[in-house]
């Protein structure tokens, strides 16, 4: 009866936290990124910086020559300049800003 009732509990219990996880996942910032439910705005600087983000796969920088960043989302190499749009990993990117060895964008979910 002890078992039957834990089991109970601890599926009520999940349950609910489970039922909160959309509320989690609303707003979230960190130090080079901040994110809201569907996008995230993204600072990588110097090669080989990466993020993880919270609505899709990590990114990272290759490196940024001639105006161009080469990017790598979930594995998938893409580049881009200042003000074009690429998509990769099931994510949409706008690169805002392209310069010296740091690139900023905006990534958003396709």
């Amino acid at each position: 009866m002890t078992t039957t009732r834990n089991a109970r509990l601890a599926g009520a219990l999940l349950a609910g936290g489970l039922g909160l996880l959309p509320l989690t996942g609303c707003s979230f910032t960190s130090e080079n990124f901040s994110c809201d439910t569907n996008s995230c705005s993204v600072t990588l600087s110097g090669a080989g910086a990466e993020v993880d983000l919270p609505i899709g796969p990590t990114i990272s920088l290759g490196s940024v020559e001639d105006g161009r960043a080469s990017i790598s989302v979930g594995g998938t190499s893409v580049s881009c300049a200042e003000g074009e749009s690429v998509a990769a990993g099931g994510l949409s990117l706008e690169c805002t800003s392209v310069s010296g060895d740091e690139v900023k964008l905006t990534a958003s979910l396709n």
